[in-house]
C-alpha cells in the first residue's frame, strides 16, 4: 500500500465519526482568532465535554486534516484545506476509475448474455 494509501486511509477514518464531523462543520477555513473556536466554545456548541472535544481534535490533528495555533490567549483550530482537497482530490480519483471500470463492465455484460438461439 502506498504512502498515500495510508494517509487516506487514516484521514477517511478520522472522518468517520459523527462526532468529528460535526466539529470540522464547525471550523474556519482559515487560521484567525477572529472566526475561529476554542476547544471551550466548541464543547459548548456541541454539547459535549471539553476533554471529549480535545480527543476528537487530536484524533483530526494527526490525521492532518486540521491545523491549531495558539492565537489570541487561546488555541484555535482550523480545517487545514490543502488536506481537504487533497483527500476529494484522491476520492475522486478512486471513484472516477470505479465508475469508468463498472461503465465499461455494464457494456460488456449485455454481450455476454445475449441471446444465441436465434439465427
Amino acid at each position: 500500500m502506498a504512502a498515500t494509501d495510508e494517509e487516506l486511509a487514516k484521514q477517511l477514518w478520522a472522518l468517520g465519526d459523527i462526532a468529528r464531523l460535526k466539529i470540522l462543520r464547525l471550523l474556519p477555513r482559515a487560521s484567525n482568532c477572529e472566526h475561529g473556536n476554542n476547544v471551550s466554545q466548541l464543547a459548548e456548541k456541541l454539547g459535549m465535554s471539553q476533554p471529549t472535544v480535545s480527543h476528537h481534535l487530536r484524533v483530526l490533528r494527526q490525521a492532518s486534516l486540521v491545523k491549531n495555533k495558539k492565537m489570541c490567549r487561546d488555541v484555535f483550530y482550523w480545517v487545514d484545506p490543502d488536506q481537504a482537497n487533497k483527500v476529494l482530490c484522491h476520492l475522486e480519483a478512486i471513484f472516477q476509475i470505479s465508475s469508468r471500470a463498472s461503465a465499461e463492465q455494464q457494456e460488456a455484460e449485455p454481450l455476454l448474455f445475449q441471446d444465441h438461439s436465434q439465427p
